[in-house]
């Protein structure tokens, strides 16, 4: 008795690895791309883990180093924070 003698249940069990395999390939270039390309492209808004954007953090840093004074400062920041922030 061959693997050809079990018939139709032999054929499903094939189809049915078959699209494990093609969804695990679909899977995995989805996770490849968003890895190489970064996900979320929210430009200046985009969240970091702390929750505030790298824009942000930019503006914060020439604040202290005095590169800004307190006006400009103001105004940058109200502009990337939006409506919203």
């Amino acid at each position: 008795m061959g693997w050809h003698d079990m018939g139709s249940w032999a054929m499903g069990w094939g189809w049915f690895f078959l699209l494990l395999l093609v969804v695990g390939v679909v899977v995995l270039v989805v996770v490849l791309i968003r890895l190489l390309f970064g996900g979320d492209r929210g430009g200046q808004r985009s969240s970091r883990p702390g929750g505030r954007s790298r824009a942000l953090d930019v503006l914060d840093e020439r604040y202290a180093r005095g590169e800004i004074d307190a006006t400009e400062y103001d105004e940058r920041r109200r502009r990337l924070e939006g409506p919203e922030g």
